[in-house]
């Protein structure tokens, strides 16, 4: 009896795993018809683009890229955002874990509560018409360097936040060994402690670089030439010239979202790994 209740409770078991699988599919469609849509639609003459519909091109035009890459500066888009999003995210993912191994460390009241005002930044709204008056006083404006500095400033608080969780995982009997045997507070987490943080690391590079690419607002209020341009930016302007061809327009959009989705495929791994390991270790 007791076998032939088991079996009974397996189909229905076995039921509720498909119709999740189903589920994630439906939903994961809801992404890939819009980028498979855009892709197809980059391939086409103008006249097939005008239409904005799934079918495949009679004939692949290549072209539009080329043509693309040629008219749209493209070439230097890329470079200003490969800047941007590399120093950005450089700068933010090295003082963040610094800051955030003192804070962990040093538990005192004053350090309690410069933890507390960076989360505060993560919650927090930016004031854009104070943003720009301070960069423009301060010679930052219309500036690779400001703009870098200003993304930092923004991103710091979240990469503070998931620096500190992992950190407090590690023993503290490796600081006190390190120091011990000699070594300075710059050596100790060079050395000793940041090759510790590698998984969260990854993670909070795979997630500025990311979000630095993607960023369209504030590029467009502190930029007002179009040498300093970033991809997205980029597709703006050129949308505004070309905005009655379709098929040039959804070649900008591949060319702006292909190296920020092949970055998140071959890291996918590293960023879940490390969100994972941060919250739970935290």
């Amino acid at each position: 009896m007791v076998r032939q209740a088991r079996s009974v409770r397996r189909p229905g078991r076995r039921r509720f795993p498909v119709v999740k699988e189903l589920l994630m599919w439906l939903l994961a469609l809801l992404i890939l018809i819009p980028l498979f849509l855009v892709a197809i639609n980059s391939l086409k003459t103008e006249a097939e683009a005008d239409l904005m519909n799934l079918e495949l091109p009679k004939q692949f035009m290549f072209d539009n890229y080329a043509n693309v890459i040629k008219t749209g500066k493209m070439v230097q888009a890329y470079r200003n955002s490969l800047i941007i999003s590399a120093g950005s995210t450089l700068v933010t993912s090295l003082f963040s874990a610094m800051g955030a191994f003192v804070l962990s460390r040093r538990r005192t009241k004053l350090n309690r509560l410069i933890y507390y005002y960076f989360i505060i930044g993560l919650i927090a709204p930016v004031n854009f018409i104070a943003t720009i008056k301070v960069m423009q006083m301060t010679q930052l404006f219309n500036t690779f360097h400001g703009i870098i500095l200003l993304y930092s400033a923004l991103m710091i608080p979240f990469t503070v936040f998931l620096f500190y969780g992992f950190i407090q995982s590690v023993p503290k009997e490796l600081d006190e060994s390190a120091m011990m045997d000699g070594c300075r507070s710059l050596q100790l987490f060079f050395r000793i402690i940041f090759p510790l943080l590698l998984p969260v690391t990854i993670t909070c590079v795979l997630i500025n670089f990311m979000n630095a690419w993607n960023e369209f607002i504030l590029p467009l209020y502190v930029f007002n030439k179009s040498d300093y341009y970033p991809v997205t930016l980029a597709v703006y302007s050129f949308y505004g010239t070309f905005i009655s061809s379709w098929n040039l327009v959804c070649a900008t959009i591949v060319l702006t979202t292909l190296p920020i989705v092949l970055v998140y495929i071959f890291g996918q791994r590293y960023l879940i790994s490390g969100m994972t390991a941060g919250a739970v270790k935290g």
